[in-house]
């Protein structure tokens, strides 16, 4: 589980990759969300816990655009009501050509302290998601009069997004290449294990650039390597 926001930071310097392969070694292979990719990069990861929205197929006598003006709307009271330092995370039946939301909902997200934003559909208002500063991720821009393909209906369930599944509180990492699903009751663990394992990641591509085989290094299976893999940690402090 979560103990404290140790975790959190630990979390921000290890890529998705390596999280994926410290999932992957208990068995759990579907963390990646699917076909999603960062609005526009930020050079840093995104991090925190879910707060999910889940989306259904809309059915149009009860989805026209009159029901926006309702304060309880699932989409605008998500919106209003994920935490800060949460990540809101939406279950958008992979349609990237429904609108999970714009950039004025998205800049409201910001504003109250969101730690990010992630769907596996697409936003409206992409160009101008990508300028803000908070970490948003989907499939690709969606037209901008397609608004009612989808219809809000839960907040903070279990879902799915883009194929991962996310249950509320779970730990989401973001990384300028993609976004994994971390079990709330491994976060502690694995954010431990990804940065051992970015340490020596960090030591097998100075020793690959400097010329060396991967035959022993990667992975480490000479445990002469293994040695100078400690001297290089007490070197860099690491």
């Amino acid at each position: 589980m979560v103990s404290n926001n140790k975790t959190i930071e630990k979390l921000r310097h290890v890529s998705v990759a390596t999280l994926a392969t410290a999932l992957f070694k208990r068995g759990l292979r579907n963390q990646v969300v699917q076909n999603v990719r960062a609005v526009s990069q930020k050079g840093k990861n995104m991090v925190g816990p879910a707060f999910t929205l889940r989306y259904m197929p809309a059915r149009e006598d009860r989805n026209q655009l009159s029901e926006f003006r309702n304060p309880e709307h699932p989409q605008r009271h998500a919106i209003e009501t994920c935490p800060a330092g949460h990540v809101l995370v939406m279950d958008s039946r992979g349609k990237a050509d429904a609108a999970s939301a714009g950039d004025i909902l998205i800049t409201r997200l910001m504003v109250r302290g969101a730690a990010g934003v992630v769907t596996d559909g697409g936003f409206r208002d992409a160009m101008r998601i990508g300028e803000l500063d908070i970490p948003a991720y989907h499939q690709r821009p969606s037209s901008p009069t397609n608004l009612t393909i989808n219809e809000a209906i839960e907040i903070n369930c279990p879902i799915g997004c883009g194929e991962a599944p996310v249950f509320p509180e779970d730990i989401i990492v973001g990384d300028d290449d993609s976004v994994i699903v971390i079990p709330k009751h491994l976060a502690d663990e694995i954010a431990t294990e990804g940065v051992e394992m970015s340490a020596y990641e960090d030591f097998v591509l100075e020793r690959v650039h400097a010329g060396e085989t991967i035959i022993g290094l990667y992975p480490a299976t000479n445990d002469v390597v293994l040695k100078k893999f400690q001297e290089w940690r007490k070197v860099n402090g690491r």
